[in-house]
């Protein structure tokens, strides 16, 4: 930002920046009180900004960093996917077949060994997603790029690896933006490096990440996953039950597998949903059937 944009004037004054006053605090002659937490400025003081008492500030900071870059750059429409960090790729899934049996072969009576095996294949089975997901984010971002006459649409993950890096990975292959809001976790989520690094963001937050997947979300696009995929899944259920949010197509690859570990039926049955809320979502089988759906809605 330009230093006339950044100054605020009051009649024929022009104060000064926050970022000159920041930049002259750091210039200042080093004295026991200068170098006191209480001298800093509050707004470069991390140790202040980190107080339990500053949460609403923190939350605030979280909530406009990405709304005013993302508006910066003019993007107010995206395509969410979702999907587990651990499926990897099919020749790396068949690489972790190979080494499973290997170390089987090794400790055939390895009760352990044998169970890792057996969820490896099971993983390696549903592997194929890597790829529809890369194709489906490819095609999105061909069709949606900026072209001439058409919405710019942009592909948005959680930026970590597995299902998400295979959306990202997509729209990098033909030279298209993508978004991702990474989170601090311990283990399994950092940045894929097929993500555009000025629309990658990092929260601490996941109450403002889930709600930034949905702000400009025309369509969400969700893969076999765990804890994680399945509470961004329920959660747009819920709000689309409720009516918090628009109407918007929900597309879930992997109707065996969703089948498998989650019985809608049974909630039907049970009268913990209406029959219609099945309808909320989608099944779909390829990455063609759910770019016709995701086509139709966004440019009708």
């Amino acid at each position: 930002m330009s230093e006339k944009k950044n100054r605020r004037s009051f009649g024929n004054v022009a104060f000064p920046s926050a970022a000159e006053d920041a930049h002259r605090a750091r210039e200042v002659e080093e004295t026991p009180q200068t170098r006191s937490s209480a001298y800093r400025l509050a707004f470069t003081d991390e140790d202040f900004l980190l107080r339990a008492e500053l949460r609403p500030i923190r939350l605030q900071l979280e909530l406009l960093k990405p709304e005013m870059t993302m508006q910066e750059r003019e993007i107010d429409a995206t395509i969410v996917m979702f999907g587990s960090a651990r499926l990897p790729d099919p020749d790396k899934a068949a690489e972790q077949v190979a080494q499973a049996k290997q170390l089987l072969a090794e400790n055939p009576d390895d009760e352990t060994m044998q169970r890792h095996l057996a969820i490896v294949e099971k993983r390696a089975g549903l592997s194929s997603y890597y790829d529809e997901a890369r194709r489906l984010a490819s095609i999105i971002g061909e069709h949606y790029s900026g072209s001439p006459g058409k919405p710019r649409v942009h592909v948005m993950t959680g930026g970590g690896p597995g299902i998400m890096e295979a959306a990202n990975r997509g729209a990098d292959d033909v030279g298209a933006e993508s978004i991702a809001l990474n989170i601090v976790l311990p283990h399994e989520q950092h940045p894929n490096e097929w993500i555009t690094p000025e629309l990658s963001f990092r929260f601490h937050y996941f109450a403002l990440r889930k709600m930034h997947f949905l702000m400009r979300a025309k369509a969400l696009v969700v893969f076999p996953g765990g804890y994680g995929t399945l509470d961004e899944f329920f959660e747009t259920l819920t709000l689309l039950q409720t009516q918090k949010v628009k109407s918007l197509p929900i597309l879930v690859f992997g109707r065996e597998f969703w089948e498998k570990v989650l019985n809608f039926d049974a909630l039907v049955d049970y009268g913990m949903i209406s029959e219609e809320d099945i309808h909320l979502f989608t099944y779909v089988d390829s990455a063609e059937q759910a770019w016709a759906i995701i086509r139709q809605y966004c440019e009708n």
